[in-house]
């Protein structure tokens, strides 16, 4: 199995994390093998096998994940559940329920405040990071008395400037939002396309944030196949589904 960790998170006592990748599971095929989406064409049986996989592996006594829609919405987390509402990050402060991020090249962001004893999860697509979904995941750990110039944050696995070519309707959209997101783009190989840096667009919303300790993986999943599922790689080859990778975080 594997499972990468962000080293200020695994510095903090009574806090658990993971960063899953595709290795060490049950499925098979273009899901093999680790694959936690459960809206995905796998069996649902080999991912909720996969799933107890997850959580085991990090003691928790519960999975969470959401039904994520590339937006700014973050929800408190209060009870374990078995389908998660719609939203892009959860927060909680009660042990033993783990917040997990599906992705397959999107960003998963974990977070924790140590004295506080609060925890929080963010998937941040391009869609959700633009939209404010890390102020968003921050400001609901602080109505659970975090403090941001405590919280710690770590961005997994997503995919890479170099596999990230984007048109020039989506740098406008950037560039238009704020003129300095324009350092977040290189030309492209083709005339009128770019390359996109997610992982570092991520890691500046979280330091405009606020937040001073943030941790980046820089582990590419489009270049990886071995290592993590990746929906770009999937739809350059014509394949009709692809698996999501999880990235939890639980308080022990």
């Amino acid at each position: 199995m594997l499972i990468l960790k962000a080293n200020d998170l695994s510095d903090l006592p009574g806090i658990a994390h993971g960063f899953f990748g595709r290795r060490g599971g049950v499925s098979s095929g273009i899901h093999e093998s680790l694959n936690c989406g459960p809206g995905s064409t796998d069996a649902p049986e080999k991912v909720a096998e996969n799933r107890r996989r997850v959580r085991e592996a990090i003691g928790a006594d519960s999975l969470n994940t959401l039904y994520q829609i590339h937006s700014p919405a973050a929800v408190t987390v209060d009870a374990a559940w078995n389908a998660g509402p719609q939203a892009d990050a959860m927060v909680t402060k009660i042990p033993g329920i783990a917040l997990g991020i599906l992705t397959a090249d999107c960003a998963p962001v974990l977070f924790a405040d140590r004295d506080a004893r609060v925890i929080g999860a963010a998937h941040a697509g391009w869609k959700g990071a633009l939209a404010g979904i890390v102020d968003s995941t921050i400001a609901a750990m602080e109505t659970l008395g975090a403090h941001r110039e405590r919280i710690v944050a770590a961005i997994g696995p997503c995919i890479s400037q170099a596999n990230y070519e984007v048109g020039a309707e989506f740098h406008a959209r950037f560039v238009d939002e704020r003129a300095g997101n324009a350092r977040f783009f290189i030309t492209g190989a083709r005339p009128g396309h770019f390359q996109f840096d997610l992982e570092s667009f991520v890691a500046a919303r979280l330091a405009h944030a606020g937040l001073t300790k943030v941790s980046r993986l820089s582990a590419c999943t489009y270049a990886r196949e071995v290592n993590f599922f990746s929906f770009r790689r999937a739809t350059h080859r014509g394949e009709k589904d692809y698996g999501r990778e999880i990235s939890a975080i639980v308080l022990r």
